[in-house]
């Protein structure tokens, strides 16, 4: 292999349940703390205990930290994908495997590099507690691998120390196994592989940190104090995100009483009913779940929009339908959760990238549910929620003040001859609101989900409920002036071709336009923040011949609210999809916009040669 400083793919595959994920993630730390951009991606199962599981590190000196394909270098200490993993490997790439027992012909190929690392046989001659040797076992792979990338060794130790402060039995137990893996290296290979790590200054003051948490904490600063939910997949850690940072900062310092209150709710309906009633009653009340939550929440997302009651959902969306794969990582749930419930309704969606986004856009959505009045949902999925990523820092103005929207006080509606909760008065679709019990004769004490006139009266009229729909609609279009603007990587457009992307799907698209512009094709780009769509995609997608748009789902679905929303010609809008569970590749971007304009390029050749 050619010579590659602080460029390449690892892969780990382990067994779920092994005590790996703590290993490799040292392994990923280390990486970070020598300056040098690194993203893991951790593929698990959906039981607890027993299947294959794989963690894939990449790094990248040019800080390029979506999935590229091909690796570089498999740590294989499963038996069970030995064979998938062998053939995963690029050609001229390394494989290291557990040389406790011999390496069977399958497994076997001629254009690859092995490094068999007696493991096992060493972790049980070294320690007598049968639990140590397993996990001990994983710590002489990461040995070993410092010797073949030059690894610090001294950041290793730093972070096992850390890890493990004030057990001093399992501190020497990991650096005595991290010895073992070095010295034999040392004594059996020569190192450091053609591609290594050299320490770097590129990160300066980033963090590593998983988006789950960043929700968390931008709950709490977004003034939450109340959050209902029922455990699913990817997003329990949200609440225990949120938990933890409440038990820092939401307890009184001189009572100990708790200014917050966390429900775990029956199910997921039940946990979205209490947060309308919080909201309802003036607290910042939020849920997270992932899409088969959503689905249940259907009926009190509906409610929420009708009544016109702020909530905040933070989706992790996974792959569906239904159970679909719990543990992969998807953005099929826009749709569900841009249109839900039945009838007309349509819900605010913020859609962050990053866990610096993660953080601001939670904080953001409860400022923008009371202003709006209406149920704001934050759009993220597994690898953003779940996976460590490099991040700009977190910020937070001393002096910031929430948006609690049009609530009028027991001296404002002293001075309102008759309350009307559903009027509009200022032309923005917005009423006025009251919190329960502010005034003893005037504003509102309760709220409906049926039909009722700008003083929620209940009514069947057709021209009442017409008017009130109308509105919601008038402000929905005042949500579009509201909500963060798309992010233009141009000033001006260079080409006549655009990509479109959001969420996760930024990293791989960036380095794809990066691709392609080496090759000479240039593409100009936007990134969605939010929906509704702002004028600036409008202007985008009419300004440009075709726009490819970048999405992991099967069906399109950011397309086909675009054509829905926007009312674009559908011929404009050129899907570039992934749906198989994993981030999508920047290859794969390529890849795919390469492919449709050649195959363009062949049709307008033949219908050219047709012609004449």
């Amino acid at each position: 292999m050619k010579q590659a400083i602080n460029d390449f793919i690892i892969r780990f595959a382990n067994v779920n349940g092994t005590g790996s994920a703590s290993a490799n993630s040292l392994f990923a730390k280390t990486i970070f703390r020598m300056g040098i951009p690194v993203t893991p991606k951790n593929i698990f199962p959906s039981n607890i205990q027993g299947l294959p599981t794989w963690y894939e590190v990449r790094v990248s000196e040019k800080g390029y930290l979506g999935r590229r394909e091909g690796i570089d270098l498999m740590v294989s200490v499963n038996p069970q994908s030995m064979e998938k993993d062998v053939k995963s490997v690029k050609s001229g790439g390394y494989f290291m495997y557990d040389s406790t027992k011999k390496l069977l012909a399958p497994y076997l190929r001629e254009d690859i590099h092995y490094l068999g690392v007696p493991m096992m046989e060493m972790s049980n001659e070294a320690f007598s507690d049968p639990r140590k040797r397993q996990l001990l076992k994983n710590i002489i792979y990461v040995g070993a691998l410092v010797k073949l990338l030059s690894m610090d060794v001294e950041e290793v130790k730093q972070l096992i120390k850390e890890q493990f402060e004030g057990k001093q039995q399992l501190i020497d137990a990991n650096m005595q196994a991290l010895k073992l893996g070095m010295d034999y290296v040392e004594e059996h290979f020569d190192y450091p592989l053609s591609f290594h790590l050299e320490r770097k200054n590129l990160i300066g003051d980033k963090i590593m940190v998983d988006g789950n948490t960043a929700c968390g904490l931008g709950a709490v600063y977004g003034g939450a104090t109340v959050m209902a939910w029922y455990p699913i997949t990817p997003s329990t850690s949200v609440a225990e995100a949120y938990e933890h940072y409440c038990k820092e900062f939401r307890i009184d310092p001189e009572t100990g009483e708790n200014k917050f209150a966390i429900i775990q709710a029956e199910d997921e309906l039940a946990a979205m009913g209490m947060v309308i009633g919080a909201n309802w009653n003036g607290a910042r009340g939020f849920t997270a779940t992932s899409g088969p939550g959503v689905s249940l929440m259907n009926e009190f997302l509906g409610l929420a929009y009708f009544a016109e009651v702020p909530a905040v959902l933070i989706d992790v969306q996974r792959a569906g339908p239904s159970t679909g794969m719990p543990t992969r990582t998807q953005q099929s749930d826009l749709l569900l959760a841009a249109y839900a419930s039945h009838g007309d309704t349509k819900h605010v969606l913020l859609i962050p990238s990053s866990p610096q986004e993660c953080f601001e856009l939670t904080a953001q959505s409860f400022d923008l549910a009371e202003r709006l009045q209406t149920p704001v949902m934050v759009m993220t999925d597994l690898d953003l929620g779940m996976n460590d990523h490099v991040s700009d820092p977190f910020h937070w103005e001393d002096n910031r003040k929430y948006d609690h929207g049009k609530v009028l006080t027991a001296e404002e509606l002293e001075h309102i001859g008759k309350f009307g909760r559903y009027l509009d008065l200022d032309g923005d679709g917005i009423p006025y609101r009251t919190y329960p019990g502010t005034h003893p004769t005037k504003g509102s004490f309760f709220t409906r989900g049926t039909s009722k006139d700008e003083y929620a009266a209940y009514t069947e009229d057709g021209a009442a409920y017409k008017r009130n729909m109308d509105r919601l609609i008038k402000k929905w279009d005042t949500a579009k002036k509201l909500v963060p603007s798309a992010q233009l990587y141009q000033k001006q457009n260079q080409s006549e071709l655009g990509m479109l992307f959001f969420g996760t799907s930024q990293y791989s698209a960036e380095e794809a336009k990066d691709l392609l512009q080496e090759e000479g094709l240039t593409i100009d780009a936007i990134r969605l923040k939010a929906f509704p769509f702002g004028k600036e995609v409008e202007d985008f997608i009419s300004s440009h011949r075709l726009v490819f748009v970048i999405e992991q789902n099967r069906d399109a679905q950011i397309r086909k609210m675009i054509i829905l929303e926007l009312e674009t010609s559908p011929s404009k809008l050129v899907s570039v999809l992934n749906y198989d569970g994993m981030p999508i590749t920047a290859d794969s971007i390529k890849g795919q916009i390469t492919q449709y304009l050649t195959l363009e390029k062949t049709q307008h050749h033949e219908l050219f040669k047709t012609t004449l």
